[in-house]
């Protein structure tokens, strides 16, 4: 196959012309071509998504033909660091000019649920919390919707709150647990504002890119738009905002229907599910070297499959994990170079999709629609039979991705393990009753300060020793919707190993971050490409949902774990806090 890897010599990238794959962008300076190439391959900066979100000073053209003129007057078109970094002086600006300051209108200091929290510690904790909303906001200068060639930034109309950190601008599946924060915050006006922002995008591109940077553009992120929109409407109560909203919904499930489905024959019978897949064969911009590195010593065709599936695990959200390995065998293990996230259905995308048909059908029946609403109710029972017949597995007790190589599970522990209970997809009360016994035995709880993505240490941020809030969240959410003693019981102990983990770090940092360590009490999470980021949009978020949801029973100090798995951690923990 002819695409854009064959034109990557060592010393630059060039952008191949009929090569049959589009590509990412089509900015020759921020997605392909010899400027992005030489200045990332000079490490002038810690992270290479630094360059990437700096601002051109004159038009592309022009920076285009003085970068040319430059490496043409040298003798192996290769421009020495200094000389590089004197071209990005003359011709970029550093990122963050294209925001402008801004303070969300609808920020106020006393929102209703601070007041159920009981704990004096955590109440004055949540207050900070609720703080850091205007740290976070940003609102896109006008310069970026009137000269848009000058920016890696993609313009949407209304301001955004950022995770934090190197994360400048919006990301698709954090803004979840953003809004929902927001929403408890009472910023309603800032949440409808950054849901608008998104069917903006699908309007645009008939989805939604994984953040607002172009060279996100060819990929996508979990879609959770449709239960941004759910929290919105519950909070609101606002039908003329949701008729308003459900064509731009309904686009983006055809958008994973038709680009990110594939049709298994299971016993005879067809199913459809989901995978994350991005049919681009180049190097993600933001972390060109690592994966230039990553693939040194492959054939072309195995440099463009690697990087199509690197670009596949950023869709998913868990960038990177051994969930996405599979090796020469076939088998779930392997190091990052056998990353085949294409090759895999996951359960958690399946979930949640689940849940994005059972929530759309809800949206007809709210507007009147009832056949709609009948036709969504069935791609709901087929997901439901897919799910149950390709991921389930009656004996263990839970659901597992599904592997297209070797046509069989993964077993391994990951927490998506446990999303179809979240998201209510499984046909028999006691198959979520099931999962809470997997969950036990799997000795993933054994852990003071949260649950591991997985068990397996492989040095990628997605795996062991790290929690991530969003996970957490719909575990404990999950659990939350069970009807045992058991799983409510289970649910609270998990909100407080993790609302005390996230308020010890928050005593010696003064800061929230993205991810945890489950070892360490209030220790920030680590591995992966990039140093751990504090802000942090969906911690945030998180911790606010808990705060609210158990806020009554709360505390800063150890808690009560009835379950028994951690009692000598508990109580030594307890000590320490004395």
């Amino acid at each position: 196959m002819h695409v854009f890897v064959l034109c990557i010599s060592s010393v630059v990238l060039f952008a191949c012309v009929n090569s049959g794959v589009p590509p990412s962008c089509d900015s020759e300076i921020y997605c392909t071509g010899p400027i992005l190439h030489q200045v990332q391959e000079a490490k002038l900066f810690d992270d290479d998504k630094y360059f990437v979100d700096m601002k051109l000073r004159e038009t592309p053209d022009v920076v285009l033909s003085a970068f040319y003129n430059l490496s043409n007057d040298l003798p192996n078109t290769t421009v020495p660091p200094a000389k590089l970094q004197e071209f990005l002086n003359t011709y970029f600006e550093k990122p963050g000019t294209e925001f402008e300051s801004w303070t969300p209108p609808d920020w106020h200091e006393k929102p209703k649920f601070l007041g159920g929290i009981a704990d004096q510690e955590l109440r004055s904790w949540a207050e900070k919390i609720h703080d850091l909303w205007k740290l976070l906001g940003r609102k896109i200068h006008a310069g970026v919707k009137d000269h848009p060639k000058l920016y890696s930034q993609i313009y949407t109309p209304h301001p955004v709150v950022v995770p934090g950190g190197r994360f400048r601008e919006l990301y698709y599946w954090d803004s979840y647990w953003v809004i929902n924060g927001l929403l408890l915050s009472e910023m309603t006006a800032t949440a409808r504002g950054m849901i608008q922002n998104f069917l903006y995008l699908v309007n645009r591109y008939g989805f939604i890119p994984n953040g607002g940077r172009i060279y996100y553009e060819r990929r996508s992120q979990p879609p959770f738009l449709t239960l941004m929109v759910e929290s919105y409407y519950q909070a609101t109560k606002d039908k003329e905002f949701l008729r308003a909203a459900l064509p731009a919904l309904e686009q983006e499930y055809q958008f994973w229907m038709q680009n990110r489905s594939v049709t298994l024959k299971l016993n005879g019978t067809e199913h459809v599910l989901n995978r994350y897949d991005v049919k681009v064969g180049l190097p993600r911009p933001e972390s060109y070297t690592d994966d230039l590195e990553l693939a040194e010593g492959l054939t072309n065709d195995r440099k463009e499959k690697l990087w199509m599936d690197l670009k596949a695990g950023a869709e998913s959200g868990w960038d990177f994990s051994s969930r996405w390995y599979i090796n020469g065998d076939g088998h779930n293990n392997g190091t990052l170079g056998d990353t085949s996230t294409s090759q895999i259905l996951p359960t958690d995308l399946n979930a949640l999709l689940c849940l994005n048909e059972k929530t759309l059908a809800s949206f007809h029946r709210i507007l009147g629609d009832g056949d709609s609403a009948a036709l969504y109710d069935q791609a709901t029972a087929r997901r439901l039979e897919a799910i149950e017949s390709a991921l389930w597995d009656a004996e263990r007790g839970a659901w597992f991705d599904y592997n297209l190589v070797t046509h069989t599970k993964h077993f391994e522990f990951y927490l998506s393990n446990l999303a179809p209970v979240w998201a209510q997809c499984y046909s028999q009360p006691e198959m979520g009753e099931k999962a809470v016994q997997y969950l036990k035995g799997s000795g993933a709880l054994q852990f003071p300060n949260g649950v591991p993505t997985s068990l397996r240490e492989s040095g990628q941020q997605w795996d062991y020793p790290n929690a991530w809030p969003p996970l957490q969240h719909i575990l404990i959410d999950g659990l939350l919707k069970l009807p045992s003693e058991d799983a409510q019981q289970l649910a609270f102990d998990l909100a407080q190993r993790w609302i005390r983990t996230n308020w010890l770090a928050y005593m010696k940092y003064d800061a929230m971050f993205e991810k945890y360590d489950v070892n360490g009490d209030g220790k920030p999470g680590g591995g992966g490409e990039y140093e751990v980021q504090l802000g942090f949009g969906w911690t945030n978020g998180v911790a606010l949902q808990l705060l609210n949801q158990y806020g009554a029973t709360l505390t800063s100090g150890s808690g009560r774990v009835s379950s028994g798995l951690l009692l000598p951690l508990v109580v030594s923990a307890a000590i320490m806090l004395q």
